[in-house]
């Protein structure tokens, strides 16, 4: 049985590896499985309609009833299942931060975290065999409903002091990407009393700034923006407006790791303590930010789902990724970047500028390299790895994560790409380009004496 599922999903280049017939069968693999009411909605992908239809037809052919919600943020589909009773799941059409060309669907469980590996596994083996259709009498229906953003909106507003923010006179510049956050983004800060200054906010299936829509290359025109109009804060939204990154008062680009320290120092502080939980490949900052006031952390494998159902069994108080992915298990156990921009404006109001905010962080450097590596030689460079460095403190969560007294290096191969990613961290900065230099040409140099490929 074929592993189609990827760490967020299945994605692949529309009409070539993502194709309608594949969505069909998708589609009536899913209801097979998650029987009953599917929730469906999509981003602004220009083959959203096309994959949604076959979606949407091969639930119907197994006898699910279909609720389309049309245009929406990922977090927004899974606030709608959570709140609704008798939705068996749902289904977002989105390839999150991959170029227009690409489209993919994410399987959202009844309780509105992303499915786990197990429930991914049942779909594949459904897939993998001829799926019958129901008898014509019992073929499923189309409910679309209206707009639902507003009630979701609503809900994010509810969870910080909306007067705090409203008395806070502050002006935002929103780089919507011309995705999802088009339809929400906007009306949170109107519901929060904001200005807001709008980029990229055409919802035409074109995304600025691609391949990889969040990164500090691609928000130029919102740094410029920021200075330019003297804004309290500017955020970069990716398609599908489950992530989200930070621009400083000044202008300046915040790596995501220094926004979740952020919010994850708040969250434990609100909480008067708590377990954040986060991937290995997190930078120390966020462990000795929270550990400072008082807050204990839990690492795991990279990949949200995972992070949710770890933080759901541990009751963890805050999670996320560096990616730009937070969880505020308060409003919902999964990825959120309205709740994301509405926690930080509250740091704002509370806690002065942002810019102030992070040059008082601790200072860490990471240094981040991609090897590529054929699919049938990881197994025998991680083995590779692990013999040579048998006498190393090491974790082995997600990958191999090598501790040193002053820094650490993970490598782990990727979910989405035939390659192998080393991350390396210290507090000097030689150290960590020292540590991830060592760990590259190890890698290079197996492979180059493995297959002649790759050159040291």
């Amino acid at each position: 049985m074929a592993r189609m599922f990827g760490t967020n999903g299945v994605r692949g280049v529309v009409n070539q590896d993502m194709t309608a017939a594949l969505v069909l069968q998708m589609g009536k693999a899913i209801g097979t499985v998650f029987p009953g009411r599917i929730a469906v909605a999509t981003d602004t992908r220009t083959s959203a309609d096309m994959l949604r239809t076959a979606l949407e037809s091969g639930l119907m052919a197994v006898g699910c009833t279909v609720i389309e919600l049309g245009v929406l943020p990922t977090p927004a589909l899974q606030f709608f299942i959570k709140e609704h009773g008798g939705v068996a799941g749902g289904v977002m059409i989105t390839a999150s931060h991959n170029p227009p060309e690409f489209n993919g669907i994410k399987l959202i469980a009844a309780d509105g975290t992303e499915a786990s590996r197990s429930q991914e596994e049942k779909i594949e083996e459904a897939y993998s065999n001829p799926i019958p259709s129901v008898d014509w009498e019992k073929a499923g229906t189309v409910f679309k409903l209206g707009d639902t953003g507003e009630a979701y909106v609503d809900a994010v507003a509810d969870k910080v002091d909306v007067a705090a923010i409203r008395a806070g006179g502050l002006t935002v510049v929103l780089d919507c990407a011309n995705g999802a956050a088009c339809r929400t983004a906007p009306r949170l800060l109107s519901r929060l009393g904001v200005r807001a200054i709008t980029l990229n906010s055409n919802p035409q299936g074109e995304f600025p700034g691609h391949p990889s829509l969040l990164s500090e290359e691609n928000i130029q025109q919102l740094k410029d923006t920021v200075r330019d109009t003297a804004a309290a804060l500017g955020v970069a939204f990716d398609a599908d407006a489950d992530r989200c990154l930070f621009v400083d008062g000044r202008g300046r680009f915040v790596s995501g790791d220094k926004s979740l320290a952020l919010l994850a120092r708040a969250a434990v502080l609100n909480a008067l303590g708590g377990i954040v939980v986060t991937p290995v490949a997190t930078s120390s900052l966020v462990d000795e930010v929270v550990r400072s006031v008082g807050g204990n952390m839990i690492f795991t494998a990279v990949g949200a789902p995972i992070v949710a159902r770890v933080m759901l069994a541990n009751n963890a108080v805050f999670g996320g990724e560096e990616n730009g992915g937070v969880i505020f298990p308060q409003h919902q156990c999964c990825r959120d970047a309205a709740m994301a921009l509405a926690k930080m404006l509250e740091l704002l109001v509370r806690n002065g500028p942002l810019a102030e905010q992070v040059d008082a962080l601790p200072n860490y450097y990471t240094e981040k390299r991609r090897i590529e590596c054929p699919e049938e030689y990881r197994e025998q460079v991680v083995k590779y790895l692990a013999d040579r460095t048998a006498n190393l403190k090491k974790d082995t969560t997600d990958g191999l994560k090598l501790l040193f007294d002053d820094g650490w290096v993970l490598i782990r191969s990727s979910g989405t790409e035939p390659v192998f990613r080393v991350f390396a961290e210290s507090k000097n900065r030689q150290t960590a380009e020292n540590y991830a230099n060592v760990y590259e040409r190890m890698i290079k140099g197996y492979l180059s004496a493995a297959n002649g490929t790759v050159d040291d």
